[in-house]
């Protein structure tokens, strides 16, 4: 358990900085005015996700996830030392 306590930081360095550019890399249609109701239907955000989007959404999600698990692995094995 301690090795991976000591490893983790290192792991959570490198899973915020794939989720932050995961996020980055994702394309947003919506403007300003799609911010306030404005705009045609595209601009609601519902759209089919295909090829390199949809594995970019994908992954997004799973990194997220595993940052969340790393950081609650964090947090219960600092409790437990």
């Amino acid at each position: 358990m301690d090795t991976v306590l000591a490893v983790l930081p290192y792991i959570q360095v490198t899973l915020s900085i794939l989720l932050i550019a995961a996020v980055l890399l994702q394309q947003s249609d919506a403007g300003v005015g799609g911010a306030f109701g404005g705009g045609d239907n595209f601009s609601a955000g519902f759209h089919t996700r295909r090829g390199f989007e949809r594995i970019l959404f994908i992954s997004t999600i799973i990194i997220g996830i595993l940052f969340t698990l790393s950081a609650l692995v964090a947090l219960i094995g600092n409790s437990v030392r």
